[in-house]
């Protein structure tokens, strides 16, 4: 070998050698494919930031609150839209096995960019402001969400075996599809029961 070719042969060595010491520095900044699973947190706490004392027994014109949040693990920059719906125990939750959102229709959402890694939270501040009892039967027909007031018009049947009407506050993640410029439900969905017995 001459000295051109340990020349060569030393330059490809340290060539090789800082890539390989640049690679954990890269992967801090270039997100290699297949860099593992890509999934959203969703979640809803009560009152002091945790899960527990959730608000259950729902006492006319009382203001609740709990907190909805979501977690970024998409690998990327994402555009989220949470649907705040109410049902009654008979009316359909979403499938999130086959990806179909609950057909009833949203009273209230969120919009809210999220960075990878990051989370957002907001909070949730709801009171039911007209409710009707019949024999067997309650009508919610007014609710508040964040000092915003709805018309919800939402009957529920008595339950004997837990005595009371009950409803369900629940939370649906939607995420916006680039390609398909608009928002796709991200079969996930969190929520709360609340009897509305008393008046």
């Amino acid at each position: 070998m001459n000295l051109e070719d340990y020349r060569t042969l030393f330059a490809v060595v340290g060539l090789v050698l800082t890539l390989i010491a640049a690679v954990p520095m890269l992967s801090m900044v270039v997100a290699f494919p297949g860099g593992g699973e890509r999934f959203s947190e969703f979640w809803v706490l009560g009152p002091n930031h945790m899960a527990e004392d959730y608000p259950f027994n729902a006492i006319v014109n009382e203001i609740y609150r709990v907190f909805v949040g979501v977690g970024n693990h998409m690998g990327r920059s994402t555009y989220y839209m949470v649907y705040v719906k109410l049902r009654n125990q008979t009316q359909p939750l979403p499938d999130a096995s086959s990806s179909e959102p609950s057909p009833l229709p949203p009273i209230y959402e969120f919009r809210a960019f999220v960075e990878d890694s990051a989370t957002w939270e907001a909070p949730l501040n709801f009171s039911f402001l007209e409710v009707s009892h019949f024999e067997n039967s309650c009508l919610v027909r007014r609710m508040s969400i964040n000092d915003v007031i709805f018309s919800v018009d939402s009957s529920s049947r008595w339950d004997s075996e837990n005595n009371g009407f009950y409803y369900q506050l629940f939370f649906e993640l939607w995420l916006y599809d680039v390609k398909l410029r608009s928002f796709q439900f991200h079969a996930r969905f969190v929520g709360i029961w609340l009897n509305v017995t008393g008046s």
